[in-house]
Order: C-alpha cells, then structure tokens, then sequence
C-alpha cells in the first residue's frame, strides 16, 4: 500500500531538521561575519544584532586601500599558487610510481607518506627554521614555498595515488603494445585521466597553504613585505590610532574567503569526481 504523500514527508521531518541545524551551525559564523563587516563604528559597540541597521562598505574600502594588505595578498597567491603547482607536480610523479609500478618497500613507502600528513606542524618548526636560516631565505616567499610541500606534497601524493591505482590497466597495456614508452604513457595517457584528481588536490593544497598561519608567521615575522593574509590579517592595526579594527578584520577575512567560496562552488563536480577517484574498480 502506497503511503500519503505526507506521510512520507513526516517520516523525514527528523532527517530535513538535522540538516538545517547542520548547516545553520556552519553558515551563522560566516553569515555574523559579514554582518559584523557591514555595521559602523558606533553600532560595534551597541547592543548584538544580526543585521546592520546602517550598513557601510567604507570598511570594505579601508581595506582594499591598504597597500600593506594588498601586497600580502598577492604573496599568499604566489605562495600558495606556487605551493599547489609543486605539489602537483612532484606528487603525481609520485602517485604514478607507488599506484601503478612494482617494486620492493611500496607498501612501507604508502605508509610513510601517509605519516607525513600527520605530523603536526609545531613538531617540525624548529628542524625547518634551521633549514630556512641556513639556505638564506628567511624572511622571504622562497622560505614559504619551500616549507609548505612538507605537508602538501605527501597529501597529494597519497590522493593521487589511489586514482592512478584505479585506473585501467588496458589503457597501459594497449599503449605498450603501440610501442609508447613509460614516460608517454605517463604524460600523454594517464595525465590526463587524472584531471578532476587533479583540480581536487590542486584546490586543496591551495586552500592548505592560503590559510597557513604557523609557518608564515614564523618565518616572514621580521619581513612585513613577505607577509600573507593570515598574518596580516592578525597584525592589521587599523587606519586611525587608537581604534578597535575589528569590523575591517572582518571586512578582510570576508575578501579572502569569498575568491575561496566561489573556487569551491565553480569547480564542485570535479571535487566531488576527485575525491570519488579510484574509490570502485570496475
């Protein structure tokens, strides 16, 4: 017997009501941040609400102005584009060899990658400042670029991995048969497959490393120039003397994360493609 339509609408009230807490509990912070950047310097410090009652851009503007943070902005793009792309990189080279070679210790070396991402970052501070002083590059995005891999690199590595595992091995041997060598196979065959893994890891590393604090702060904390956002965001002393700047922190982080937001919902598919990559072998 076919249940009412309301009936069956009842029977996944709990489910609908779960989910509107969910999403309410992760959006309220974001939504209170815009709110927050909107209102003036008088309503700041009013009584709590949710929507400005005079809503203002000027902090927008302040914080466009600033060439203190446009400038930290172009070298969280650098940094973390040029983190993403070494990552890429040197991660699917990896990925091919421990997805689809044989050879001894392969599972050991899985194993090892896989601990790597989850060292924290404090336990390696110290061996990587040391490094970083002694090659010359403290206080400068090279300090950065070389850091960040340390735990975007064995990311990637260990995402690509199990799609190049579950790619077809037909693909290969037909190529073989053709005559391609291991590098065009590589390069012209199975690259290519790889692209929504790709765009996923590439977008995550970016994320990773446009939102790192510790290892920014640390080694760019006497060179204001090669800051990034985080940073700058956390040391942004306003544009007047004496004022709380708490409205243009908001206004900041709001620029920084919406390119972030529109990333995601442009490119969605294909993260949802690459994180499923090489789940079903069929």
């Amino acid at each position: 017997m076919t249940q009412p339509t309301w009936a069956r609408a009842l029977r996944r009230l709990p489910f609908y009501l779960v989910v509107v807490l969910i999403a309410a509990y992760a959006l309220l912070p974001f939504v209170w941040a815009i709110s927050t950047s909107l209102k003036s310097e008088s309503e700041l410090f009013g009584p709590a609400t949710l929507i400005p009652r005079d809503p203002t851009f000027r902090h927008y503007v302040n914080v466009l102005g600033s060439a203190t943070f446009m400038r930290s902005l172009s070298n969280s793009v650098i940094v973390a584009g040029g983190s993403a792309i070494i990552a890429l990189a040197a991660g699917s080279f990896a990925a091919y060899a421990l997805g689809r070679l044989r050879f001894r210790g392969k599972v050991a070396m899985l194993y090892a990658v896989l601990a790597m991402t989850m060292f924290p970052q404090i336990s390696v501070l110290s061996g990587l400042y040391t490094n970083v002083r002694e090659l010359g590059i403290f206080g400068t995005q090279a300090a950065l670029l070389y850091a960040y891999p340390l735990f975007t690199l064995p990311f990637a590595a260990w995402v690509l991995t199990s799609f190049f595992r579950g790619l077809p091995r037909e693909i290969e041997e037909a190529a073989v048969v053709d005559g391609a060598t291991t590098g065009q196979i590589f390069v012209r065959i199975l690259l290519p497959l790889t692209v929504p893994a790709l765009v996923t890891t590439g977008l995550l590393t970016f994320i990773v490393s446009w939102n790192e604090y510790l290892f920014a702060l640390s080694f760019t904390i006497t060179s204001p120039r090669a800051q990034t956002v985080p940073v700058a965001i956390a040391q942004f002393a306003g544009v007047v003397e004496q004022q709380e700047p708490i409205a243009e922190i908001m206004a900041a982080a709001m620029v920084v994360t919406l390119p972030l937001v529109i990333l995601v919902l442009v490119f969605q598919q294909r993260i949802a493609a690459g994180l499923t990559a090489g789940s079903v072998k069929g």
